[in-house]
């Protein structure tokens, strides 16, 4: 088993394996109405049912095959995003519907990498690498002028939206570690949430504005690469009460885009096996 995809309840700390393959499989999205997950593997997208079926299905993504794991759901259910570089040869943001489609073009400038929706669905945050420099940015669903957040303080990425849409939390290096940070919306007001010993990344604020989940690599590791001993964290919006729930083997994959049950109860990751 080289990928096994799982649900983690915070209340009762149990693990429910959902899916389990000898196929590299990354970074699953809860849906709004809580029925199935939606991951990428081997450049598709594929979505499973959490009723019991027993395999995903694959998501039709028209010319898109070479999708990342950067990839979304819109909060009213009906939209996906995604991360692919099939047209350009670097990764560009897409919106096609979700239960498949033609992709739609929404970010023309390249490599733009997807990470969260606006909890209204008019806006999207993501990662764009300009002139080699990684900033936070957003631009509208409709396409446009995109509007950065960040000026090149270290490296920044993995943005994601609190639930009330007044913070956006992003993962940056510009005090020497990575560490979780939040902005607002226009640019303003940054504020550090994490001073840890770790490395942490993919903040997910949870839907209920309760608890906010990263993932934390040892301080010495550098990026974010996979297979490594990693633990997940939990911890309140401002970054007070930290406590790892577990630690596995994982990392890139585990958890890059938004992950939680619609109720804020739980939320699903995968667990990785090295190499064979």
């Amino acid at each position: 088993m080289r990928s096994s995809v799982e649900i983690f309840d915070i209340a009762t700390a149990e693990t429910r394996v959902v899916w389990q393959t000898e196929r590299l499989v990354e970074a699953p999205n809860w849906s709004p109405d809580g029925r199935f997950l939606v991951f990428n593997g081997d450049g598709r997208l594929y979505r499973i049912a959490l009723d019991g079926a027993p395999e995903p299905v694959e998501i039709d993504m028209g010319f898109a095959r070479q999708c990342n794991n950067d990839h979304g759901i819109s909060p009213d259910g009906t939209t996906l995003a995604i991360s692919d570089k099939t047209e350009f040869g670097k990764s560009a943001i897409y919106l096609l519907p979700v239960e498949g489609g033609a992709p739609r073009l929404v970010t023309p400038k390249l490599p733009s990498y997807w990470h969260g929706w606006s909890p209204d669905g008019r806006t999207l945050t993501y990662c764009g690498i300009r002139d080699q420099v990684f900033d936070i940015y957003t631009i509208s669903v409709g396409g446009g002028e995109e509007r950065r957040l960040t000026w090149g303080e270290g490296r920044n990425d993995g943005p994601d939206w609190s639930p009330d849409g007044k913070w956006i939390y992003f993962n940056s290096s510009r005090t020497g570690s990575m560490q979780i940070w939040r902005i607002r919306p226009d640019g303003s007001d940054v504020q550090r949430i994490t001073n840890s010993p770790y490395g942490d990344w993919f903040p997910h604020p949870s839907p209920d504005g309760r608890n906010l989940l990263v993932l934390s690599y040892d301080g010495d590791v550098s990026d974010h690469p996979r297979d490594l001993d990693v633990r997940l964290r939990l911890m309140n919006p401002e970054g007070g009460d930290p406590r790892v729930l577990f630690e596995l083997f994982g990392g890139q994959g585990t958890m890059n885009v938004p992950n939680w049950s619609p109720s804020g109860e739980a939320f699903a990751y995968v667990r990785y096996r090295p190499e064979r």
